[in-house]
């Protein structure tokens, strides 16, 4: 009997085994993606490789043939929780589904992506396979077998190794270089704690520059630069460590790279700029069935908006019902200005008869959060003192919400609300991280749009592709393509049925900006390297008018040594700005315009904004802050003075003087109505900043529709625009928070109407190439 219960228990057993083994053997197991055992052929060989993941070596084991993988799966990684971990759980079955390498790696884990790529291709060649023959080839015929951060070149006996650091975005930034005295081998970031999708994508593009060109003497990553500078001084010092002299490789030596030949693309919508504007209109035109091509002159997607701090302006949200009101003295003083100051503008007075109707109805019966979509366009107007096109400013509002939701539809969820500068009530919608903490609206934003473009197969994007000219039908009326250069200067012509402008500002391009605004020369930018004017030149040149093209907002809190846009938010949530005389001098979260003026009369045109501990554990900006070494922090107000070299007694007085209008709802000194809570929670950190040229409210005249209109009103045909390159809803002065709303908003509406302007016929096909269009000029993300 005891053996005959034995024999059942190990006959059930194995019937499990043999039912989990060929029952699952085709599906995905997390880390794991087979054919059936049965499926898999006598002479398919196994073998292991290994590469650098983000937080250690990632393996990988491959069963294949000279033409079919059959097996695929992870066998040891020590990558990061819910960021790495989902590329380990979901590029192998991509892989093995599409029988190749070439798949797209996974949005937020692009290093982890590429070693399990890398991994996967030494694994095929360690079976005496060819990578390349499934899908690992690169241009000129060679397999890339070099995760990010890291390319070889083949290494001699004698070399030697060294090791520098430098502070990144985030952190030091370690690097290893192996070299001898006349040649970099090999270039290794082996520890750091940048952005993943942002810093990371100058980890992954430096190194290899700098390899290839024997040289430190590279272009940083625009997007990157703090990150791509971090990576350029470690590897400096640790030609210094090696034994080195670092000014020999400081020589600046041209790309060696042939020019690609000539290539031409035909499509339905063609959209010029990655930034926020375009991302959002490529995804919406994709969605409606569209094929999209999408032109980037950088080597990674974001633009300005990558450098958003803030968030998005939105009126009438869920969320703001999820705080309490107490900003009623906000509202009072913002319909006080609209009657003491624009008395003559008819939109704004009309406006305030809405909002003043509205005020009194919720003070009788007040239920929820007060506010609406006609207290954001007047708080809009007046914030742009009256020039806004008061067309687009209603469409920028009455699509507010709607944009919340449609954020939320595709992962990108903003649902902290807070107050920012020029607003009367509670109004921008920001990001938290895991921790419950407010983060950057752009590197939270720019990542999760980038996976969502990536996600629709019908959306291609050159990246490193500078669009110069929009190509007219014969009658020179309606837009029919655009002419692009690539990377080694080669001609990109792209034929569409719409085309899309979303290019950005020109507050990069200081020629530019003089040329309307000479008073401000001298000043420094927080703007992307791409933001130069040229889809605004390219408008023009077929007939676009502009409006408000003198108008170009200075934002007075840039990091005073980096140029770094030190976020609004924390005034809002309660910071303040003193002068070196230890005083505050304006209500700091007035518009930033008045407030820019302000600190620009002090001594020395700049000032401190301070914070407290109890605010930086609420936001994760503020750490990251820290971490860069913007602050200089005390354990007290006087502690803090002293570090800051201002009179101790005079910066005690201040503060303390603040927080006691924090608890009386009162500014008897600049009137500040938004007060948060007092600073009165050790340490103190202190932030010097100055004014700097932060976005360009003038540009390309567009409708409602984003259609782009002539001098003479009437639209161009088949042209759009959206985003920074438009102009007329800001008028003279931009609310913080209400770029991330026009990107978004008029983002979709591009893309609509984009996609709406070819009817509801199915989307062409892409047309082939020429057949030598290598990856030099058509880097699909």
């Amino acid at each position: 009997m005891k053996n005959q219960k034995w024999i059942s228990i190990l006959v059930i057993a194995v019937g499990v085994i043999a039912a989990v083994y060929f029952g699952l053997g085709s599906r995905n197991l997390g880390t794991s993606s087979s054919a059936a055992p049965g499926d898999i052929p006598s002479d398919a060989v196994t073998a292991s490789g290994t590469a650098q993941g983000m937080e250690g070596p990632v393996t990988v084991e491959v069963t294949a043939t000279k033409d079919k993988i059959y097996a695929i799966k992870v066998t040891e990684q020590n990558e990061t929780k819910d960021i790495g971990t989902k590329a380990v759980d979901q590029l192998p079955a991509a892989i093995f589904s599409a029988n190749s390498l070439e798949v797209d790696g996974v949005s937020g884990a692009t290093i982890t992506s590429n070693a399990i790529k890398e991994a996967a291709a030494a694994a095929l060649t360690s079976a005496g396979l060819d990578p390349a023959a499934f899908g690992y080839t690169k241009a000129g015929g060679e397999t890339k077998a070099a995760s990010e951060g890291t390319a070889k070149k083949e290494i001699p006996a004698d070399a030697v190794k060294g090791t520098g650091t430098a502070k990144g975005n985030n952190g030091d930034v370690t690097v290893e270089v192996t070299m001898d005295a006349d040649n970099i081998y090999d270039v290794k970031v082996t520890k750091h704690q940048e952005t993943e999708g942002i810093g990371t994508k100058a980890i992954e593009q430096v190194p290899p520059e700098i390899i290839e060109r024997n040289t430190t003497k590279v272009d940083t990553v625009s997007g990157a630069t703090v990150t791509s500078n971090a990576i350029i001084e470690a590897v400096k010092a640790a030609i210094k460590d090696a034994g080195f002299d670092p000014a020999k490789f400081d020589v600046a030596k041209a790309a060696n790279k042939e020019k690609a030949e000539d290539v031409s693309y035909d499509t339905d919508v063609v959209i010029v700029g990655a930034g926020g504007a375009g991302m959002v209109a490529a995804i919406e035109a994709a969605d409606a069935g569209k094929n999209v091509i999408l032109v980037e002159s950088q080597t990674m997607v974001g633009g300005n908006s990558i450098r958003a701090t803030g968030g998005l302006n939105a009126a009438k949200t869920k969320w703001q019902d999820a705080n309490e009101f107490n900003e009623g003295a906000g509202v009072e003083a913002k319909l006080k200005t609209a009657r003491e100051q624009y008395a003559d503008n008819k939109d704004i007075q009309t406006l305030a008869d809405t909002v003043e109707k509205q005020w009194a109805e919720y003070q009788a019966a007040p239920n929820g959060y007060f506010d609406s979509p006609e207290l954001f366009e007047l708080d809009t107007m007046i914030g742009g003192k009256g020039k806004n096109d008061f067309t687009l400013v209603k469409t920028l509002v009455e699509n507010s919400s709607a944009a919340i939701d449609w954020l939320d539809s595709i992962g990108a969820e903003m649902h902290n609300v807070g107050s920012f500068g020029g607003a009367s009530v509670k109004r921008i919608h920001r990001p938290v991280n895991a921790e419950g903490k407010t983060t950057a609206v752009g590197a939270y934003m720019v990542p999760i749009l980038e996976k969502n473009v990536n996600d629709r197969k019908n959306i291609q994007v050159l990246f490193s592709t500078t669009a110069d000219k929009i190509l007219m039908d014969a009658s020179g009326k309606k837009a029919v393509g655009i002419h692009a250069t690539g990377e080694t200067g080669n001609n990109v012509t792209i034929n569409a049925g719409s085309v899309v402008i979303t290019t950005g500002g020109f507050g990069a391009n200081l020629d530019m900006v003089t040329k309307y605004r000479p008073d401000l020369k001298g000043f420094m930018t927080t703007n992307a390297a791409g933001a130069q004017g040229q889809g605004i030149d390219m408008a023009t040149a077929v007939g676009a008018a502009t409006v408000d093209m003198d108008q170009i907002q200075i934002h007075p809190t840039v990091e005073a040594n980096t140029a770094h846009l030190i976020t609004e938010g924390l005034r809002g949530d309660g910071a303040i700005l003193v002068n070196q005389d230890g005083k505050r001098f304006v209500d700091e979260v007035g518009t930033r315009d008045v407030v820019s003026a302000a600190e620009i009369a002090q001594p020395g045109s700049y000032s401190w904004l301070i914070v407290d501990q109890k605010m930086v554990d609420a936001s994760a900006v503020i750490q990251g802050y820290i971490k860069s070494g913007y602050t200089k922090q005390g354990d007290d107000y006087k502690a803090l003075a002293k570090e800051l070299e201002i009179d101790p007694d005079t910066l005690d007085a201040t503060i303390n003087t603040w927080n006691g209008y924090v608890a009386q709802k009162s500014d008897p000194d600049f009137n500040r109505t938004s007060f948060a809570s007092p600073l009165d929670t050790a340490p103190y950190y202190a932030i010097k900043v100055t004014a700097g040229i932060h976005h360009t409210m003038g540009g390309i005249k567009i409708d409602k529709n984003t259609e782009v209109l002539k001098e003479d009103g009437t639209p161009i045909g088949n042209l759009y625009a959206a985003g920074e390159v438009t102009g007329g809803v800001h008028g003279a002065n931009r609310l913080g928070g209400n770029a991330v709303a026009d990107f978004t908003v008029f983002g979709r509406i591009a893309g609509q109407h984009a996609a709406a302007n070819l009817g509801t016929a199915q989307g062409s096909s892409t047309a082939e190439t020429t057949a030598s269009a290598t990856a030099e000029t058509k880097k699909a993300a």
